[in-house]
């Protein structure tokens, strides 16, 4: 072997090796529950703004994962009013990433006063949010 092509052939293998330092180990895509362009889960993030759609928005944070609306009141019960605050705590779709809050008031005599949340209801938002998300994460994987 001349000395030119051992020269090219060390060169050859060192880029070999080399280009394989870059590459990971692990699957090439981030699994779909946590794909994130965002500080949150994806997911769970359009699933919460598609859910808190029906109410007015006062502050949306992606990266934080923190989503608020303005009070709401239902056409059919004016003399009463909620607001909502979600939090997204993970980048994973998983059952504890999300958290609901909710304050509820109703009107007496003209002043708005505080009234109490049943857990149920604060649950059953959840329970919404969540499955929303997982469509998302279906209709993304199947197609």
């Amino acid at each position: 072997m001349t000395r030119l092509t051992h020269s090219l052939a060390i060169i050859a293998l060192t880029g070999l090796a080399l280009s394989a330092c870059g590459r990971s180990r692990g699957s090439a895509e981030l699994a779909p529950a946590t794909m994130t362009t965002i500080g949150v889960n994806g997911y769970l993030w359009r699933a919460a703004i598609d859910t808190l759609s029906f109410a007015p928005l006062i502050s949306t944070d992606s990266n934080g994962g923190v989503i608020v609306t303005d009070w709401y009141s239902r056409p059919g019960n004016p003399g009463e009013r909620v607001k909502l605050t979600v939090s997204i705590l993970d980048q994973d779709l998983r059952a504890d990433a999300l958290r609901v809050a909710a304050s509820r008031q109703v009107n007496q005599g003209g002043q708005w006063v505080g009234a109490p949340v049943t857990a149920a209801t604060v649950q059953k938002l959840e329970d919404i949010i969540l499955t929303r998300a997982r469509d998302l994460r279906r209709a993304a994987t199947a197609g």
